[in-house]
């Protein structure tokens, strides 16, 4: 079972920034495609935004964070972030990430993993 440990939540102001990282014990994360889901209190998870395996090159991004948040891989330090700018209140929730072998991005973001592993997630909160 793939072990992955989110950080980088936060309590921050509307316009404010934060920025995820999503990591691995024991095993790579550069040969899986990676995705970001968020879950608002009341709320069903939703994929944020996803990116490839191969070079990172595919990405997908959840049509109200485009332009505003942007994913990436650090192969060397064997994570995944989540660079979020403009933060608005509506971004608030448990941002969890997931590995998933597959070259279908879109589709692991709009449906999730078909493994579910969820770690404990970071929670981000966007608050006055």
């Amino acid at each position: 079972q793939l072990q992955l440990v989110e950080s980088g939540g936060d309590l921050v102001q509307p316009g404010g920034s934060l920025r995820l990282s999503c990591g691995a014990s024991g095993f790579s994360l550069n040969s899986y495609s990676i995705g970001w889901f968020r879950q608002a209190p009341g709320k069903e998870r939703e994929g944020v935004s996803c990116i490839s395996a191969s070079g990172g090159v595919v990405t997908h991004y959840l049509d109200s964070v485009k332009g505003r948040f942007t994913i990436s891989r650090d192969y060397f330090k064997n994570t995944v972030s989540l660079q979020m700018n403009n933060l608005k209140t509506e971004d608030t929730a448990v941002y969890y990430c997931a590995a998933e072998k597959t070259t279908d991005i879109q589709g692991l973001c709009v449906h999730g993993p078909l493994v579910d592993s969820w770690g404990q997630g970071t929670r981000v909160t966007v608050s006055k």
